[in-house]
């Protein structure tokens, strides 16, 4: 270590690698009051040492050594990303033009013949170690930007997540579905979507950042049952007509709502594109008898055909408040008679092959009997304020 300007300073390391000993002590000689100094008298030693913490900050190479030479020694060195950044002076007794030109298309920073000049030797390490400085510092500090870029962008990621969590917990606590259905349904979407794309026309579309996205989306396809009075929405018996038209506003309320979030912010997210139709399009059926607009085959957006298929195979397995579950055995063949009419038949298909996928994803987020529990009493304490809201007021007497 040196003292500059009152703090120590840790030296700078150099290598010098030659096969020759009085050329090892001669370098050693020369550098050692102002560097610490490593040696090695072979090119495999060196390449060790180049690797281990902490690594040189520069090397000076012979050329002509047996086993390795020079030339392989700097083409390992840069060959490799944990060493590619320190820079190599070849000092050699190689004159020719073209053994230099050889040595620094390998990438080497200088090149220096023997007998070398002390001061030259002096003046080019001084300045190669100034440029590595320079280069290190900027290359930390890129890490470091790197680092704060995926920092910041995975916080976005999570806000973004649980955002989404909110909204569907929050549509879902109007419902008669426990926070559960969420889950399974999102896992029954990724699973269909990733056995669908063994299917060529699907390849292109079903990329791992398009079934990410769609798995973050799926929470959101009852997110229009918030804008549904709860007169409707929290009967416990059939729909009326007059009242099943209200109901089937939810999708268009649901997309409605998203849109509006996307004008806030001012630009298109991709997510958020997929969480339209989905919300939009999930209850479409295959044979055009579905809500909202009567679309038919693949005129309904592929990721609210699989939200269609995963949403009904839930509700059919999944106790309710108002009634017992379904065996899977049962709601599978429910879904076989679906094919064509409710569902797309390709999904049908695949949903067939990797139906025990779906049955572990409903018993990892099964509902237990306290979740059910807090679904009715939850579901008894809104049905109280709006049947509370329903009621004449008597005037207040002034």
């Amino acid at each position: 270590m040196t003292l500059a300007g009152g703090h120590w300073i840790e030296k700078p390391t150099i290598l010098v690698v030659d096969d020759t000993p009085d050329n090892l002590t001669l370098m050693s000689g020369l550098l050692k009051d102002q560097y610490r100094i490593k040696v090695s008298n072979r090119g495999a030693k060196a390449l060790e040492i180049a690797s281990t913490q902490p690594q040189p900050d520069l090397i000076l190479l012979d050329i002509m050594m047996p086993e390795m030479d020079g030339y392989e020694v700097c083409e390992q060195l840069k060959a490799n990303p944990e060493t590619a950044h320190i820079p190599v002076i070849f000092l050699t007794a190689k004159t020719e033009t073209e053994d230099e030109a050889h040595g620094l298309d390998l990438g080497a920073e200088d090149y220096l013949t023997k007998p070398v000049n002390p001061a030259i030797l002096m003046a080019r390490v001084k300045n190669h170690l100034q440029l590595k400085s320079h280069a290190d510092f900027l290359r930390d500090k890129n890490l470091f930007l790197e680092q704060e870029v995926r920092r910041r962008t995975q916080e976005v990621t999570q806000v973004q997540d649980v955002t989404i969590m909110v909204l569907a917990s929050l549509a879902e606590t109007r419902d008669s579905d426990t926070g559960n259905h969420i889950r399974r349904t999102q896992y029954y979407v990724r699973a269909l979507a990733e056995k669908l794309r063994d299917e060529p026309q699907y390849q292109t579309l079903l990329t791992d950042q398009y079934i990410d996205i769609l798995f973050k989306s799926a929470p959101l396809h009852d997110i229009g049952k918030v804008g549904i009075p709860d007169r409707i929405l929290l009967k416990p018996g059939p729909f009326e007509e007059d009242e099943f038209e209200i109901m089937k506003r939810h999708p268009l309320l649901g997309r409605n709502a998203i849109e509006h979030a996307e004008a806030q912010l001012g630009i298109e997210v991709d997510f958020l594109k997929v969480a339209k139709e989905i919300a939009y399009s999930h209850q479409e059926k295959w044979d055009g008898s579905g809500y909202p607009e009567g679309l038919k085959g693949e005129d309904i957006p592929l990721c609210a055909r699989l939200m269609a298929l995963a949403d009904v195979y839930d509700a059919l397995i999944c106790r309710r408040v108002y009634k017992e579950p379904m065996p899977h055995e049962e709601a599978v063949e429910i879904i076989k008679q679906g094919s064509g009419s409710h569902f797309d038949p390709i999904l049908v298909k695949h949903f067939e092959a990797i139906q025990q996928e779906f049955t572990a994803i409903a018993a990892r987020f099964a509902d237990n009997d306290e979740d059910l529990r807090q679904k009715a009493n939850q579901l008894e304490e809104f049905r109280a304020v709006a049947l509370d809201g329903m009621q004449p007021k008597q005037p207040e007497c002034s």
